[in-house]
């Protein structure tokens, strides 16, 4: 299968020795789970963008600093993306800040979350039958590492998970478009990582740390996506 990443944000000088870069992520994800994947990587920032778009393949808007309701080109020319994904039915899943690119660019609102950083394992409850194929004890636990939140979705959108801290954790559109607000790309010890070197009060990066004894969902979270 090819599965097309848009890289939004490559984290230079943040990743950790073992992570050799951002998308490695996701290929240690699909690896796990697809037979002989091949991926093609895009630099939005730098204007690089899927010309022809396939059906049969996936497209995966990825994390970023960045905000989604930003005022910054490469940022809305992603959310043009998204639009032209739409309307030309192709498979695409939305990763926290694609997650939230995916709400913004489809009619939805992002803002910065009212409970500040969210970062760790985090439990959602399931709301729609179609996730229960993947997750049949009605819950999802991901890793996640964000200060925004899809706080509106789309109209033609359906919510997939919940949770108190963060009310659209997942959703989806149609039978093509998959979003998560979690990172199932995030191994326990890249978040372990991300909470190590954060800058964030001792407190809430304890608290963090405390999360990750929760197994997160990651192949489950990759074998629906790739299942679009």
């Amino acid at each position: 299968m090819r599965i097309n990443i848009l890289v939004c944000d490559w984290f230079e000088g943040l990743l950790p020795d073992f992570v050799p870069s951002f998308p490695h992520l996701f290929y240690r994800l699909f690896d796990a789970v697809s037979p002989h994947p091949s991926y093609r990587l895009f630099d939005v920032q730098k204007g690089e963008f899927p010309q022809v778009l396939n059906r049969e393949e996936l497209y995966i808007v990825a994390g970023s600093r960045a905000g989604a309701y930003e005022d910054i080109p490469w940022v809305k020319a992603v959310l043009e993306f998204i639009r032209r994904g739409y309307n030309e039915n192709i498979k695409m899943a939305g990763i926290c800040f694609g997650h939230q690119a995916v709400a913004q660019a489809l009619g939805g609102k992002v803002e910065p979350s009212p409970g500040g950083w969210g970062a760790g394992a985090r439990r959602s409850r399931i709301v729609h039958p179609k996730a229960l194929r993947f997750f049949p004890d009605g819950e999802l636990c991901l890793y996640y590492n964000h200060n925004d939140q899809a706080v509106t979705l789309p109209p033609m959108a359906e919510q997939v998970a919940t949770s108190d801290f963060c009310e659209n954790e997942a959703f989806i559109i149609g039978d093509n478009i998959l979003c998560f607000q979690g990172h199932p790309e995030y191994s326990k010890e890249y978040m372990a990582h991300v909470l190590e070197t954060a800058k964030a009060p001792q407190n809430i990066k304890e608290k963090g740390m405390e999360s990750l004894k929760e197994k997160a969902m990651n192949e489950a979270t990759a074998k629906w996506m790739i299942s679009l």
